[in-house]
């Protein structure tokens, strides 16, 4: 499988001939080669994690696109073709495998309400948390692709999830936030993290690749 990293949330993985897009929103420029993809996944609700335009623009070029997101999405996002998925399931789309875990967005302020939030793991290989810091139970991850900044994200915070995963290897996204020299920053605080149970971190910029 190859993974590659759009900007902020959006990533997008290969296989088999087949492509799944997980996260293409607000952030993102409009993902193009879309007649390979099969799936969509949505880890929840937040504008920067989806738009209406990705979706309708992803739609048209592969009408038979499978799209899973959490209820509230599917609620939210009347009308579109959404099946709903929770943590703790699992579904198959096109040659991949999709399971779900966590449930709950990271908490940002008091004052604003928790959203529903799945993480997802794909080909029991690369798990993308979303806006949580959700680890897999009884899962070794050999890919993660972590979060790296966000009004929710402290950078300890983070470093504290890459240890508790302890995964092969990783490489930093949701990063649109951060200006150049925060992002190296904090992909340097990862990458001690990573290096700490023998992991490998990966610098990937918009539009880079990893083969797993």
């Amino acid at each position: 499988m190859r993974v590659t990293k759009y900007e902020h949330a959006a990533l997008r993985a290969e296989r088999a001939g087949e492509s799944l897009l997980i996260d293409p929103g607000s952030f993102t420029t409009p993902p193009d080669d879309l007649a390979d993809v099969v799936a969509v996944m949505i880890t929840h609700e937040h504008p920067d994690h989806w738009t209406p335009a990705h979706l309708d623009r992803i739609l048209r070029e592969s009408p038979d696109v499978a799209v899973f997101a959490p209820r509230s999405v599917v609620d939210l996002a009347s009308g579109y073709p959404i099946t709903p998925v929770a943590p703790g399931e699992a579904v198959a789309a096109g040659s991949f495998s999709l399971r779900f875990f966590g449930g709950e967005h990271q908490i940002i302020h008091s004052s604003l309400p928790r959203i529903a939030n799945v993480g997802v793991l794909v080909d029991d290989e690369l798990y993308y948390p979303g806006d949580s810091y959700a680890v897999p139970e009884d899962v070794e991850v050999g890919t993660l692709a972590a979060p790296l900044g966000a009004p929710w994200l402290r950078i300890g915070d983070a470093m504290d999830f890459v240890l508790a995963v302890k995964p092969r290897r990783a490489f930093g996204t949701h990063d649109m936030t951060l200006s150049t020299i925060g992002r190296d920053m904090h992909r340097q605080r990862l990458r001690w993290a990573t290096e700490q149970n023998g992991g490998e971190f990966f610098d990937l910029d918009p539009g880079d690749s990893l083969d797993l």
